[in-house]
């Protein structure tokens, strides 16, 4: 792609490369507890300590609201002491988390792992550090597919339901946290000698102030963009999460009958991983091209696109019990517009709020954690209320109609106002 190339030259590499690679790995250990909740369950069962549908969705739900509101947090240390030592802070929380859970192994009690899902959560807030320390390198012009580069770390999640099930299976689920400790003290020792801030000559950053955010928070653009992302990274990594979940108590039998067919594999949750990877595979790929084709025809035109096909896919699953093979399709769209979305709205966000990046890094990508964690909330309950995850689809497609409409209110005041002096396409 030209906007690709158009990237020789300008900004760092070496800096972009280690900001995807420390949100790649840090959403991999943020999503982890998705690909093994049906494994961690067995073995509290065990003890005779086994979930109900709901506290399962709270188990998983934590990572991603704890996630949410850290990112205000490291948004705000950001602007105060630079990406990287943000980053480098969080990233220490999170090994010590992984170990925790490791040494405990099967004898965690679920408080416990409450609280080691808390740890996770910075993980997640890694969002608010990665985009704004490889954005901060780069022209307006670029912003869409730079910061998709930085956000397609999303596909760590992949790599959770590749490989994770199978760690599990042969070694137990607490060698999983092992192996993400060991990598995420890998990719910080990596990180610490890649990245670098932007100097002062690329980038001024303007020390923000906790009246700042307040600031922002009654800019009514700010809410917009929060409900935007709150749709589609909400979106994203709340079906993501809930996954395996999803396809366990929907699809177990066609999987497994699958699994022994084609890959002689006796265990449905190693093969739960497998199509949970396929599904969200696309969106976690595909997030730069969302912002490429942003920088192309615009943020808001992309947004349309992306977002309607979204509430289609997620209606027709509600009204219906898809075919098993149809659903794998349906859901794999319904990723990959999420993906491409997230970065269509990451496009327009540098240029409305250019000079406050890391604070609305922050709230924005807070509003897409708590929009994931009300997901899975939502799907849980629905399963647990009604046996059926019907209206948990309905009340998702009901919000991303809510976001098509949002952005027909907003489209011509944007593109007349900031958007007319903004640098790229609005």
């Amino acid at each position: 792609m030209a906007n690709f190339k158009a990237l020789k030259g300008q900004g760092d590499a070496k800096t972009l490369f280690a900001a995807f690679l420390y949100f790649d790995f840090s959403f991999m250990v943020w999503t982890m507890l998705g690909p093994l909740a049906t494994e961690i369950n067995e073995s509290l069962a065990a003890h005779g300590a086994a979930l109900s549908a709901g506290q399962i969705a709270t188990l998983l739900s934590i990572p991603i609201l704890a996630g949410a509101l850290l990112r205000i947090v490291l948004g705000f240390g950001v602007d105060k002491m630079g990406p990287k030592k943000t980053a480098i802070i969080a990233q220490v929380v999170v090994i010590a988390s992984l170990f925790y859970a490791y040494t405990r192994g099967e004898g965690i009690t679920y408080n416990e792992l409450l609280v080691v899902a808390l740890g996770l959560g910075f993980a997640g807030a890694s969002f608010a550090v990665a985009l704004p320390q490889a954005g901060q390198w780069y022209p307006p012009k670029l912003q869409g597919i730079v910061l998709g580069i930085a956000g397609a770390g999303n596909v760590g999640v992949v790599i959770d339901f590749l490989f994770a099930p199978k760690i599990a299976e042969k070694w137990g689920w607490e060698a999983v946290f092992l192996v993400g400790g060991l990598l995420s003290f890998i990719v910080l020792i990596t990180y610490i000698f890649m990245a670098k801030d932007a100097p002062e000559s690329v980038y001024k950053p303007r020390p923000k102030r906790l009246g700042d955010y307040w600031k922002l928070l009654k800019d009514r653009d700010s809410w917009w963009f929060m409900l935007f992302y709150a749709v589609s990274f909400g979106g994203f990594v709340g079906f993501a999460n809930y996954m395996k979940v999803y396809l366990m108590n929907t699809y177990q039998a066609d999987m497994s009958a699958f699994g022994m067919s084609v890959f002689n594999e006796p265990n449905v949750k190693v093969i739960a991983g497998y199509f949970g990877a396929l599904t969200i595979f696309a969106g976690a790929i595909l997030r730069p091209v969302g912002g490429g084709v942003a920088d192309k025809m615009g943020g808001i035109k992309a947004l349309y696109i992306f977002f309607g096909i979204v509430a289609a896919l997620v209606a027709l699953s509600g009204f219906v019990k898809l075919p098993f093979w149809v659903a794998i399709g349906v859901l794999f769209l319904i990723m990959a517009n999420l993906g491409m979305a997230n970065g269509a709205v990451f496009q327009l966000v540098p240029q409305r709020f250019g000079k406050d990046i890391g604070i609305m890094t922050g709230l924005i990508g807070a509003a897409g954690g708590i929009g994931g964690a009300f997901l899975v909330k939502t799907l849980g309950w629905a399963k647990g209320t009604f046996d059926s995850y019907s209206i948990g689809f309905f009340i998702f497609a009901g919000l991303v109609l809510l976001a098509i409409g949002a952005i027909s209110l907003v489209k011509t005041r944007w593109r007349t106002t900031w958007g007319a002096n903004a640098g790229g396409m609005i």
